[in-house]
């Protein structure tokens, strides 16, 4: 028995997903365990042994590959927690993460601050000056050395850096993606002095043109890289203990994973590990439900999240914000807000109920938990509603307190807002519904897309009690809420169904039409790469495929798109023909006519993805049981609409349900792991695979 389990840290609960190649799944959730997570991730690993009537190091020791998805290298920049750094770079640009660019006062904050720059600022500098040095050297942009490397330069700031205690030292040198000799150099005399030192350099972590990303994103990697090997280094000693023999694959933000002991040298690549495993999951269940366009929203305990899949494949980026600080890393394109289920309502100081972002967390958690919580939440309000059952939260396993919730949101919101309780709590949902949505909205619109054109899938404890309601206004199709045998852990079996996925990429700036002996020696160079990385993964593979893609842009635009490239040597037609699919993606994205062919094109970075599909694919078993017609356990008076207030509503048991029983609005679906709201005009149809599919009746 050859067992693939995925473990997914999230900031209230720790979640596992089992799968054998026979089709037997399994899984478990426990809670979190902050700061040190490992605790929670040989915790849930337990729990999933006992649910299998095993001990821990049977399950182990049948086990062929855990992934993970932690948060170590999120939390650490988050926190900073990071690893001291020392920089090395060339003689004249040791201002340049200072200065950055004209984004870096406003990168990643809401559009308010672009609107009124008075009210924006630079972060501080990820290095402070006096641990940058440096050094006599310079290549051209055509990667011809300039001015040789001052080796005797390097060792005396190698030694100051020793003396200084760094932990780690990036390196950036002025076009080393076009000639690395001078950074390899480097890493060289480093190692004779200090062998054990944390080095990255930026033409391995980030070959692409611009300086101030290029040097950010090695930096970050640096301060992050031997903290991932700190967290990673034990928790696989302890897995070996247990008589774990198979491979530890960590989740990267790219959507597929690597093995432990190479993660913490592309440590930068698993800053979005947490947030891919969730679009990964909806990937395999469109696959099985024949959906090419998904938007995948993921509610929580802290975080709503919010990402897409297109034609079959997630949507992906190639940067990412990080404390305005702009990020080269490619990554599945995920959204978040702080707006989970444990996010916590308030009034600002003009008098205006807030939601979010601030989170109750696993500790205290939502006041109705009775576990300390002071500030009223959006759990809170669900339960005060009537949509959330105290005595049969999460299948009984939690009982809530109403009282408390209803004097939480008395005292902190009602009475200040002159509400009754009851409004207080109708204003909350009303507030999270629309904000999500927001949300929503944003990701497609502006990827240059119709929410109509879309299914939506909600999971997450807390997402099915609002998808309904927050999708409503998107015009989506239809509503899938995953309750087979994922429900629970719904980006645990998205870790567990996913595949080693490794990037490798290279910025070499030509004008279309290009030379296609040029564009097909980068990409057989880059192919080469990743083989060898491939193979070091040291994994049996039931295939590889190599994805290409280019970035894209007119001349002089700053603005690059990423267009696909198709595979196999390419003559003169097949470059012309990347780049018109270039222009028809900047129109889609731009609108009709924002293109300028006169202008010219060029082809900035070349790109390819190595997929190595795993052999072991867990396939979701059909739903057994269960009644056609079912009868409601109970009817209650619920909130579900506040354009109709409390109505009469039918309580459905879930377990009860069985394929193409149909349920309709208003109504309320009690799960063991979370509840569905189908609010009036709402028919929710359960599936083969268990889920339940809303569609809209009405529109009004």
């Amino acid at each position: 028995m050859a067992y693939v389990i995925g473990i997914d840290t999230g900031g209230t609960f720790t979640d596992a997903f089992l799968a054998d190649q026979d089709g037997s799944l399994a899984s478990a959730k426990t809670p979190s365990t902050p700061p040190d997570f490992s605790r929670g991730f040989l915790n849930v690993l337990g729990e999933l042994a006992k649910s299998l009537n095993l001990r821990t190091e049977a399950l182990l020791a049948k086990t062929d590959y855990i992934i993970h998805g932690t948060t170590s290298t999120l939390n650490a920049v988050v926190t900073g927690e990071v690893a001291k750094v020392g920089f090395l770079t060339t003689r004249g640009h040791g201002d340049s993460i200072a200065i950055m660019n004209l984004e870096g006062r406003y990168a990643g904050l809401d559009p308010s601050y672009v609107q009124n720059m008075s009210r924006t600022n630079k972060p501080a500098s990820l290095v402070p000056h006096h641990r940058i040095i440096e050094i006599d050297e310079r290549m051209d942009y055509k990667g011809i050395t300039v001015v040789p490397l001052d080796e005797q330069g390097v060792r005396d700031a190698v030694r100051r850096f020793v003396d200084d205690k760094v932990e780690a030292i990036a390196v950036s040198l002025l076009w080393s993606f076009r000639n690395p000799v001078h950074e390899l150099r480097i890493r060289e005399i480093i190692k004779e002095i200090v062998p054990d030192l944390y080095v990255a350099l930026s033409h391995e972590v980030s070959p692409r043109i611009r300086e101030y990303t290029r040097s950010a994103t090695t930096i970050i990697n640096t301060q992050v890289g031997p903290r991932l090997a700190g967290y990673l280094t034990p928790l696989e000693r302890d897995l070996r203990k247990l008589e774990f023999k198979g491979s530890l694959l960590i989740m990267q933000g790219s959507g597929g994973c690597v093995q432990a002991a190479d993660a913490p040298k592309h440590a930068v690549s698993t800053l979005g590990s947490v947030l891919t495993g969730g679009v990964i999951g909806c990937l395999r269940l469109a696959d099985a439900l024949n959906h090419r366009n998904v938007i995948s929203t993921d509610m929580g305990g802290t975080t709503f999240l919010a990402g897409l899949v297109l034609d079959g494949k997630p949507v992906t980026t190639t940067t990412m914000v990080l404390h305005q600080h702009q990020i080269n890393t490619p990554m599945v394109d995920v959204h978040t807000i702080g707006a989970g289920g444990g996010a916590i309502a308030w009034i600002d100081g003009g008098g205006n109920l807030k939601v979010g972002p601030r989170s109750a967390g696993a500790r205290p958690g939502p006041v109705c938990y009775g576990e300390g919580g002071q500030e009223p939440t959006v759990t809170d309000a669900d339960l005060v509603l009537g949509i959330v059952n105290g005595d049969n939260f999460l299948g009984g396993r939690k009982k809530l307190s109403k009282e408390l919730a209803e004097e939480a949101i008395r005292t902190k919101i009602a009475e200040p807002l002159g509400l009754t309780v009851e409004q207080g709590a109708a204003a909350i949902y009303a507030i999270q519904n629309a904000q999500t949505a927001d949300l929503v909205r944003k990701v497609v619109v502006n990827s240059g897309y119709d929410p109509r054109d879309f299914a939506l899938y909600s999971f997450g404890g807390a997402g099915p009690v609002h998808a309904a309601s927050y999708s409503a206004d998107l015009g989506v199709k239809e509503v899938v809420v995953p309750l087979g045998s994922t429900s629970a852990v719904f980006s645990a079996y998205g870790l567990a169904s996913s595949d080693i996925v490794l990037t490798a990429e290279a910025s070499d700036p030509t004008n279309l039409p290009a030379d296609p002996a040029k564009v097909n020696a980068v990409y057989a160079r880059l192919e080469q790469d990743l083989a060898e990385r491939l193979t070091a993964q040291r994994l049996k593979f039931a295939s590889v495929v190599y994805e290409r893609e280019a970035e894209l842009r007119y001349t002089m635009q700053m603005a690059e798109v990423t267009t696909p490239v198709p595979a196999g040597r390419l003559d003169e037609k097949g470059v012309t023909g990347v780049g018109e699919a270039f222009e028809a993606l900047y129109e889609r994205v731009y609108g009709k006519g924002a293109g300028f062919s006169d202008a010219g094109i060029q082809l900035i970075t070349y790109r390819v993805r190595a997929v190595g599909k795993l052999p072991i694919q867990s396939k979701l078993p059909d739903l057994q049981g269960g009644s056609v017609y079912p009868e409601p356990s109970s009817r209650r008076q619920v909130f579900l609409d506040v354009r109709k207030g409390w109505q009469d509503s039918a309580i459905y048991d879930y377990l009860a349900l069985g394929v193409g029983a149909q349920i309709h609005g208003p109504a309320v679906v009690e799960a063991p792991t979370t509840t569905v709201a189908l609010p009036e005009g709402c028919t929710g149809t359960i599936d083969r695979l268990g889920n339940l599919v809303i569609r809209y009746t009405t529109t009004a």
